[in-house]
């Protein structure tokens, strides 16, 4: 069977939507969060919004991983960058994203600093083995889906005993940030921002926003999720058990074709009328209830919990991102390359941040598509092949023109 050509018909597309104009509920606004970075490019290169019914309002949230990363964390990987005697290889969206004052590794590179654009972690362990009077240290990004090759990267180097590797880990979880932001709504719901509000629950540990901030006009709050495609695989569907049942809130998972975010989207609206919640699983071909069980066994001999890990636009979040386990210690970067690094500075007129947590859309910052392009990104939604200000700007700027 084929999976591109048959998931990318008009025709189809044409009779979903025609399905999903019958099924909504013309007095009801129905607000869905697309979690994924993926699905919102897939979202605007196929103009799905435009097949849709005016009362749906697709929300993009904070699922891409490059652009959810704190600027202090690029600040730290800059100053691995620039110590002597290092290689230090990453991802190719992450040399262009702008740490403080707009530096990035990228300018880093151009003033000295050997920094590499790999396309995988082994990439940076055969540059170690290549290299061994150089201290080399990966950049490792990303949420539940590259997690496994970090883990696996882990234990090769110990196996060989490479002792010139390191990673400086930034690994999130994605189940984690949708709690965060159905925390942030409930609290929300519970007080209206009033003098006398109380904080949000945890909020000088997760350092989250009041829900004040997170609103978006013409709707209460969120009524479900388009889940995550690659990270299912990993994780499985079962993972999003306590978002759908704490929170009371409909989770499809989706693939990545148009017609797999139209069907996901008329089964998020069916959930929706009939006030069900739960997760349900468009993705079948690829998602399972459990997941990849190797390599989440890969995750829990070599990574483990953090207390708390700041995310851009949602804070300091407990228990949303992975470190280096202490039998692993000799390839944590963190570990042998102890730094203190203040607090990142944003960019003043960047919206970055309100845009990770659905506050607000790329055309409402003042610098998109001006001073803010992909050739000159002020902001890391900008920067990333799954950013929704580059979504935005490569299939969307012009449609209310």
């Amino acid at each position: 069977m084929k999976y591109i050509s048959e998931f990318r018909d008009g025709k189809m597309a044409q009779l979903i939507a025609e399905k999903i104009k019958r099924t909504v509920e013309s007095n009801r606004h129905y607000a869905i969060m697309e979690f994924c970075g993926g699905h919102t490019h897939a979202i605007h290169r196929y103009g799905i919004t435009s097949l849709l019914p005016s009362n749906i309002e697709l929300i993009h949230g904070p699922g891409c991983p490059v652009c959810i990363l704190p600027i202090a964390r690029i600040d730290y990987a800059i100053a691995l960058a620039q110590l002597p005697q290092v290689i230090l290889c990453s991802y190719g969206d992450m040399l262009r994203v702008p740490g403080s004052d707009q530096y990035s590794l990228l300018k880093a590179k151009a003033k000295g600093a050997d920094v590499r654009m790999v396309y995988a972690i082994d990439d940076a362990l055969m540059i170690a083995r290549q290299n061994p009077t150089k201290e080399v240290i990966f950049f490792a990004v990303g949420f539940e889906t590259t997690t496994p090759p970090t883990a696996v990267a882990l234990l090769q180097a110990q196996k060989e005993q490479l002792k010139n590797f390191t990673i400086f880990c930034n690994h999130v979880l994605t189940p984690i940030a949708m709690q965060a932001l159905l925390e942030a709504e409930r609290n929300d719901m519970d007080c209206r921002g009033g003098p006398l509000c109380p904080p949000l629950l945890e909020g000088r540990h997760r350092g989250l926003p009041l829900r004040s901030d997170l609103q978006i006009e013409k709707r209460k709050g969120l009524d479900g999720f388009i889940g995550p495609s690659h990270v299912s695989i990993v994780i499985g569907s079962n993972a999003y058990k306590t978002v759908a049942e704490q929170y009371q809130k409909p989770v499809v998972i989706a693939g990545f074709e148009p017609l797999d975010v139209m069907q996901s989207i008329e089964m998020l609206v069916l959930m929706i009328n009939e006030q069900r919640y739960g997760i349900e699983n468009q993705y079948t071909r690829a998602v399972s209830p459990l997941g990849n069980i190797k390599s989440q066994q890969f995750i829990a001999q070599t990574l483990e919990l953090r207390d708390r890990f700041e995310w851009r636009g949602l804070g300091y979040i407990e228990k949303s991102a992975m470190k280096i386990k202490a039998e692993f210690s000799e390839f944590d970067a963190e570990i042998r390359f102890p730094m203190t690094i203040a607090e990142g500075k944003e960019h003043k007129a960047c919206e970055c941040g309100a845009i990770l947590r659905g506050a607000k859309k790329p055309q409402d910052c003042k610098l998109f598509a001006t001073a803010c392009t992909p050739e000159n990104p002020l902001g890391s939604c900008m920067v990333s092949s799954e950013g929704a200000c580059a979504a935005y700007y490569a299939y969307g700027r012009l449609s209310n023109e």
